[in-house]
């Protein structure tokens, strides 16, 4: 009402002025994403004339779907704000800021081979945090450090820190553990986490809550199993994960690939005694043992040297006919040739990884290519090669162009070849043929050669909690002195090597505790094949719900499934919380990428033996909108589908999406 008083108010005042938008936030080409692109900017922009202030320049703006995101209209629009206030010259004289990727390499450094300022920090009782560089040290070590976003604004107004804690992830190649092992991770997980075990995507475990006075001990406990967490996180190479499902080969067969898997992840191990010296050596007894840097003329990580990798790298081992470990989503991956049931070697796979940024055009995910085959003898020293040519060649200016697959992208699979070649003084040979007809876990009972029983169990989500915690540690109970269990890369469990003798109370525990393992108790198809990462409320990265949200959202969608006749219909689901795609859900047939609280990216058309991408078919949706879209897609899938027609299959064929045919493609496929 007093507005034309204040017209002409601002006649003295001079701005510049620089909008940032989403120009797809509200969908591609809609009229809300005209509407809203920079309106805060822009709306600004118009009062600020009204009221009589000066533009210097005209209003420049950055488009988050920009290749480069707002840099490139920010840094042209920047030069002409300098050049009109004349300090262009000075401004071109400064240094430049070398920004938070040099920070990383320069961390890892002067770490003192992963060091830093751990031990001390963790003992420090008066914050609940370490300092910045030790939250990026840690991570080499097996730990991040998080905090319960869900209370942050009430910590906040509180004026005290937030609710800090770490996770802590166990080092498990092929996910294998004895009872012994699973019931000292049960114990450590009430004692000093939250009270469950997070079956995570690369088949192992991961403790949530552990406040940092705890940090230590928990080490400690699991290093007293006889585990630990060297490097299950940070820039080198991660657990490496193998084919789970005891009916894809013989026994014999299984254990001998099983030990080619111990075999590449010990190789790739790091070699500090900075894990020892940090979580482990305690007490005035030990002080004399303690391993330090400068005990020795100098110590040496012989594959990682003193900036270890670019990046994480990740390596999978899968056995045909199954690909359950999603073996074309990591940077390195090896496939199992066999013929008259004996181990030939394995295809060779470089270049996979799933991760981006939302609208940098510059990331992408992409799917793995297969470069040669070598002999089983050989698989460690080629997960060395691939390693190393990423750690010389790999990109350290911009961590989100660093991985593997960026490598094999900017130079191409067949010189990444060449390269393994002349590590190894050999010649790849040419890939075998392999077929894969299954991504999915084993349920229910498998009886293998040897006569022992294996039992594959439903965990929804990795959860171990609540009835299902107590009754799998009731088994291992049962099972000391000679069961096992192994992770899965679908967050399930399997209870291996069970003696016929104890297969009926096995199961009289899994009746009791309600373990769900047969059709009816893994309720449907999709439920069987969903998974997600842990999000919300302790990730820092996620935008969205992922763990939390995914089993409510497939209840809702069970509902229009059993009314299209679809339950027991296998269908691959996942859900990220951001599209760092821990969930692998860029391979999903239906996937779910967040993008604020509540809503998704919705991506259709992966294959469901894991050979595809997805396909964006929906930006920014919500439950309902989900549910709206998927309903009539489903009714369609149940008519109009062919013999054995998988879904994912199936929207391809029916023109619904495009197929992802490489994943540069990513941000251009042409739509439907």
């Amino acid at each position: 009402a007093r507005s034309k008083e204040f017209e002409g108010a601002l006649g003295t005042t001079k701005y510049a002025m620089f909008g940032l938008g989403d120009s797809h936030y509200w969908g591609k080409g809609t009229e809300d994403s005209r509407i809203n692109f920079a309106k805060p900017a822009r709306e600004l922009d118009e009062v600020l004339e009204k009221l009589g202030a000066q533009r210097l320049i005209p209003t420049g703006y950055g488009d988050d779907q920009d290749v480069d995101q707002y840099h490139t209209g920010f840094g042209e629009w920047k030069d002409q704000l300098y050049s009109r206030l004349g300090v262009d010259k000075a401004a071109a004289g400064a240094a430049e800021d070398d920004g938070p990727v040099k920070s990383d390499e320069v961390i890892k450094i002067e770490s003192k081979q992963l060091r830093g300022s751990l031990k001390a920090a963790l003992d420090d009782i008066t914050t609940g945090q370490v300092p910045f560089q030790d939250t990026k040290t840690i991570k080499s070590h097996g730990s991040y450090q998080q905090d319960d976003r869900d209370l942050r604004e009430e910590r906040q107004k509180l004026g005290i820190e937030n609710a800090f804690s770490y996770m802590i992830r166990v080092r498990l190649p092929a996910g294998y553990c004895t009872a012994e092992q699973w019931l000292a991770m049960d114990h450590t997980c009430g004692k000093y986490a939250n009270g469950t075990l997070k079956i995570t995507t690369r088949q192992t475990w991961q403790l949530h809550g552990v406040v940092k006075r705890d940090v230590k001990n928990a080490f400690r406990a699991i290093n007293r199993a006889c585990m630990d967490t060297v490097a299950a996180c940070g820039d080198v190479c991660r657990n490496v994960m193998c084919t789970t499902n005891p009916s894809v080969c013989s026994r014999k067969l299984m254990d001998e690939i099983k030990q080619h898997t111990f075999a590449i992840h010990d190789h790739c191990l790091p070699r500090s005694g900075a894990y020892h010296e940090i979580f482990l050596m305690h007490g005035d007894e030990m002080a004399e043992k303690t391993q330090i840097l400068g005990s020795t003329p100098l110590e040496e990580e012989p594959v990682y040297g003193m900036t270890y990798l670019p990046r994480k790298y990740k390596i999978a081992v899968a056995i045909p006919p199954c690909n359950d470990v999603d073996v074309f989503a990591h940077c390195c991956g090896f496939i199992a040739i066999i013929k008259d049931n004996k181990l030939l070697g394995f295809n060779v796979t470089v270049g996979g990884g799933l991760g981006f940024t939302h609208n940098n055009q510059k990331t992408h995910p992409r799917l793995a290519d297969v470069v040669g085959f070598c002999e089983p003898k050989d698989a460690k020293y080629v997960g060395e090669a691939v390693m190393t040519i990423s750690r010389d060649f790999g990109d350290r200016t911009n961590r989100k162009h660093a991985r593997v697959k960026y490598t094999v992208e900017d130079y191409g699979a067949q010189w990444y070849r060449e390269q393994v070649e002349n590590i190894l003084g050999k010649k790849l040979e040419e890939a075998r043929p392999f077929k894969f007809e299954s991504r999915g876990d084993l349920f229910g009972w498998h009886k293998t050669e040897d006569n022992l029983w294996h039992c594959g169990c439903l965990v929804p989500i990795g959860r171990v909690k609540e009835s299902c915690r107590t009754g799998l540690a009731k088994i291992a109970e049962e099972l000391k002195g000679g069961g096992a269990f192994r992770m899965t890369c679908n967050q399930q469990v399997l209870i291996t090597d069970i003696p016929e003798a104890k297969k009926a109370k096995v199961q009289a525990l899994l009746n009791e505790y309600k373990i769900a393992h047969t059709p009816e108790t893994t309720v449907s198809g999709m439920r069987r094949n969903m998974m997600a990462c842990v999000a919300l409320p302790t990730c820092p990265l996620a935008f969205a719900e992922a763990e939390r949200y995914l089993p409510t959202l497939v209840g809702r969608l069970e509902v229009v499934l059993e009314r299209c006749g679809l339950r027991q219909r296998d269908i691959v689901i996942r859900m990220t919380g951001c599209p760092n795609s821990c969930g692998r859900p860029s391979m999903a047939e239906i996937g779910f990428i967040g993008k604020a609280p509540g809503t998704y990216n919705m991506y259709l058309g992966g294959d469901f033996l894991g050979h595809r991408l997805n396909t964006l078919y929906a930006e920014s949706v919500t439950e309902d909108q989900i549910i709206a879209q998927l309903t009539p897609l489903f009714a369609r899938y149940s008519s109009e589908r062919e013999k054995n027609e998988a879904f994912g299959d199936f929207v391809v064929r029916a023109s619904i999406v495009k197929p992802m045919t490489h994943g540069r493609f990513w941000w251009t496929i042409p739509e439907v």
